[in-house]
């Protein structure tokens, strides 16, 4: 598209590139039942891995095992475009689950924002546990890590308007990126990854997100056995109580040479701190 550009009292014209954002639909179908489960806005790309972490973030798969297949729809009634839009996850109907109410708890909480002291006590009696890992990582590690996340952010430096996320090792390392119009659709899309290759939980590795960090993205992570988990803008402060009570560091802050950890702070090694 071509954008005007304004610079003091002049203006010209010149092509420019956009994020794209476009719906899509998130669909179960269990013993041949089809119920719509999700609704969110997203970059399209990597919609299966979307579709698949978002799901076991939200405690209804708990392994690909779980899953038999992963396909855009194929409704008679929806053109070429619609059905890139609207994808489908079978499962498998020996470990399938209830499907009566998942979709208003979805319509429900599927958002950014969801809050409450109660969701603490929620989340933990749907199985989510305390990540014991025991891995440690530097503060120069920590502090490399954006630069590296951004240098991988190939559509970021076309556009301007994407979230990332990334999965790092304690060495520093990039294993994986995904990028996303939301914060949180680009933590479901890395999960999804490591669900779809085997890789869950990811114990052993550090997850960064572009921008801050809520109290959903950090049960997400908590949900794939993150042990750190850090973020270049602030957390919110039921991010941090949850962070807390499962056993996670979260950092916030990561800017320069200079981070806030918030929670877990025996994880990051190698600090002097003053006599």
């Amino acid at each position: 598209m071509r954008v005007r550009v304004v610079e003091g009292a002049s203006a010209r014209d010149r092509p420019d590139q956009v994020a794209t954002e476009e719906p899509l639909e998130i669909r179960l179908l269990v013993r041949a039942t089809r119920r719509t489960v999700a609704i969110t806005m997203r970059t399209p790309g990597a919609d299966f891995e979307l579709a698949a972490g978002f799901l076991y973030a939200e405690g209804v798969i708990h392994g690909d095992d779980e899953v038999r297949r992963i396909a855009y729809c194929t409704d008679a009634d929806l053109d070429g475009a619609q059905r890139y839009n609207v994808v489908t996850v079978e499962l498998r109907s020996e470990s399938a689950p209830e499907l009566r109410g998942l979709e208003r708890h979805f319509y429900t909480s599927s958002a950014c924002g969801v809050c409450g002291k109660t969701h603490l006590d929620q989340i933990e009696r749907h199985g989510l546990t305390r990540i014991t890992s025991e891995i440690s990582v530097s503060p120069d590690v920590i502090t490399a890590l954006p630069d590296r996340l951004r240098a991988a952010q190939g559509v970021f430096e076309r556009t301007g308007g994407l979230h990332a996320a990334g999965l790092f090792t304690t060495t520093g390392d990039l294993i994986a990126l995904r990028e996303d119009v939301g914060r949180h659709n680009a933590v479901d899309k890395l999960i999804g990854w490591a669900l779809l290759e085997g890789r869950l939980p990811l114990s052993e590795q550090i997850v960064l997100v572009s921008g801050r960090t809520s109290f959903e993205i950090t049960q997400k992570c908590a949900a794939a056995g993150v042990p750190i988990l850090a973020a270049v803008s602030a957390p919110s402060s039921l991010a941090i109580d949850l962070a807390t009570r499962f056993g996670m560091t979260l950092i916030g802050f990561l800017r320069g040479e200079q981070f806030n950890i918030y929670a877990g702070a025996w994880r990051v090694t190698q600090l002097e701190t003053p006599g």
